[in-house]
């Protein structure tokens, strides 16, 4: 493990232990938790958790929830539970390849177990583009081929029914997402996040409740920065705790 940085999320409301070098929480980690549907006595399940930047800001908007952590690098699993002690948050962190069964089974991650399920999988497959040398940044970043329809569907297989699922991916990886929730999940949203008016989306944040039947929404954009290139005043907000997309 290399040297461990000590940040702030969410303007001070979250201190989060985190490698210096490798992947590290931002502004995908502030969206997707600013856009989860949360509510007392929900059981929320953070896959892919890295060190626990989403679950942990989910947290603090909502103290009544239970929270779990679901990540293989053992290092980063230890920084997470670090990071729950010092957050004072009360959370079950499992050791588990998402995409390896014996391992789910192994950690004792079961099926159907939680009310809301946020995800922010690795945004490659092996093979698309040129992958990181540094190891943790890697497997932050990629998945084996066809890996992310089948983190999907691992994923969707861990929520409720009725339960709520959330996700940010990049957006010019929306039709693989779709296709791998295509069928459990219904009532889909659809919120593309632009890095400034007139930029095509760099990603899409998907949310839907599992066994719904509602039709398909289009959700108003978020723009990161304006002409000056500092965060908009909603852009702002989502990153110091003081809004959030719901």
């Amino acid at each position: 493990m290399n040297e461990i940085t000590k940040d702030c999320l969410l303007g001070g409301r979250v201190h989060l232990a985190q490698p210096a070098k490798g992947h590290r929480a931002g502004t995908d980690a502030v969206l997707l938790a600013a856009s989860a549907p949360v509510k007392a006595g929900d059981r929320v399940l953070d896959v892919g958790a890295a060190t626990g930047a989403v679950g942990l800001m989910v947290a603090a908007r909502e103290r009544g929830a239970r929270f779990a952590f679901v990540e293989r690098d053992i290092h980063l699993a230890e920084l997470c539970r670090r990071n729950c002690r010092e957050n004072d948050v009360e959370a079950e962190v499992f050791v588990a390849d998402l995409l390896n069964k014996a391992s789910r089974q192994e950690a004792g991650l079961h099926p159907e177990s939680a009310e809301l399920v946020l995800t922010n999988p690795p945004f490659l497959d092996e093979g698309q583009a040129r992958i990181s040398p540094d190891p943790g940044r890697a497997a932050a970043h990629a998945l084996p081929s066809g890996g992310l329809k089948a983190w999907l569907k691992v994923s969707l297989s861990l929520l409720k029914p009725k339960g709520h699922f959330v996700l940010i991916h990049r957006a010019d990886r929306l039709a693989e997402c779709l296709d791998g929730l295509n069928g459990p999940l219904g009532g889909t949203a659809l919120r593309f996040v632009h890095p400034s008016a007139g930029k095509p989306a760099i990603r899409v944040l998907i949310s839907g409740t599992k066994g719904s039947r509602a039709p398909l929404q289009i959700l108003p954009p978020v723009i990161l920065n304006g002409p000056d290139g500092r965060f908009t005043a909603q852009a702002q907000a989502l990153h110091l705790g003081e809004a959030d997309l719901l």
